[in-house]
């Protein structure tokens, strides 16, 4: 793997921190940006662990030249977990996961934080990052799936059309991602226009101390407004609820419940979780997405959603990161239909359209 860092002590703290990891290796260490994408051509490393505030170009510029050029999995190590503009820019630029720097051996949390930031540079350095041309194909359903009438065509897909003819009426959305989520996340919200109407409930998995920061920016990039979930809230139509850092988000009688049960998938906040919850409140009429991500956190839940009637939905391949969580939910038969990432926000405009929540 490449270190990108500036700091001399902090580069010799991640060499120690990463060497004392089998599973890991350093390949190099660059001290700027620039010095970074030369080194990336003769190390050839499996994965870049990245600083964000770097003499020259920063840590945007740095890893939006990779992705364009030599795609790798980009890990940015952030020290300031309250300022996140620059490493959520990363993200959305294509960098996989922002965890928390180290800092010194005298912090009581080091050896937690620490063995965290190994963790998610194995996980990532075995990520086959390649670049998706998104096609202007209409959307196929899932496998095993009935065809989805009229949907090619502009006309409403048989899932989203009662037994009688009439459109369905949607009362709750819930997207889910994981690995390359917060570019998908931003990618579907930025598409939503004010006055969406209904509430959106977001699962991310990330680090809990970037929670608040994380759902400060989806703010920045979407014409919704976005807030942490609140124990007690009652959900408004157009406003977007992130599942805070280490808590599971549920719907329960009208309100968001959070819980601090064990983690479910190795995870918490889990998409199985909210997705369970969003079948037992809303049955048919929850709409459930799964969006990129390693493992299989959401996939059942999507399931119980379907089985209830509600509308599922799965990231297609070709557009996933890693196609894991989406992927198992296909082949559990959880998802009414796959579709590319650039038509989610499409069917959920179609999903909501006037005519189908007046009737």
């Amino acid at each position: 793997m490449l270190v990108v860092e500036d700091s001399p002590v902090i580069q010799q703290l991640l060499s120690h921190v990463i060497g004392a990891d089998p599973r890991l290796e350093v390949a190099g260490i660059a001290s700027s940006g620039e010095q970074a994408l030369r080194m990336i051509e003769r190390a050839a490393p499996d994965v870049v662990s990245l600083d964000i505030r770097l003499p020259g170009i920063d840590g945007f510029e740095v890893t939006s030249r990779i992705m364009r050029q030599n795609p790798l999995p980009i890990v940015v190590v952030a020290s300031d977990v309250r300022d996140l503009d620059i490493p959520m820019r990363a993200l959305q630029a294509g960098a996989l996961a922002v965890v928390e720097k180290p800092g010194s051996v005298a912090r009581a949390d080091y050896q937690t934080v620490a063995h965290h930031l190994c963790t998610q540079l194995v996980i990532m350095s075995q990520v086959k990052v390649i670049r998706h041309r998104i096609t202007a194909r209409p959307p196929r359903p899932a496998t095993g799936a009935a065809p989805s009438d009229g949907a090619a065509d502009g006309g409403l897909p048989e899932a989203a059309v009662t037994a009688d003819g009439r459109p369905r009426r949607f009362r709750a959305v819930g997207l889910v991602a994981s690995t390359g989520g917060p570019a998908a996340l931003a990618r579907i919200l930025k598409d939503l226009p004010p006055g969406f109407p209904l509430p959106v409930f977001v699962v991310q998995h990330m680090g809990a101390p970037f929670m608040a920061g994380f759902a400060n920016w989806l703010g920045t990039v979407s014409p919704l407004p976005v807030k942490l979930g609140e124990a007690g809230l009652v959900p408004r139509p157009g406003t977007v609820y992130v599942a805070p850092g280490d808590r599971h988000m549920l719907v329960e009688g009208g309100t968001i419940r959070l819980s601090d049960d064990p983690l479910v998938c190795g995870q918490r906040p889990s998409g199985e979780e909210l997705f369970r919850s969003m079948a037992r409140a809303h049955g048919a009429s929850g709409i459930g997405v799964l969006l990129t991500g390693m493992g299989e956190d959401g996939a059942r839940g999507l399931v119980d959603m379907h089985k209830v009637g509600a509308y599922t939905i799965a990231e297609h391949a070709s557009t996933a990161v890693i196609h894991s969580m989406p992927g198992t939910a296909v082949r559990l038969g959880g998802a009414v239909e796959e579709l590319p990432l650039d038509r989610v926000a499409g069917r959920l405009l179609q999903l909501t359209s006037d005519d189908m929540m007046a009737s």
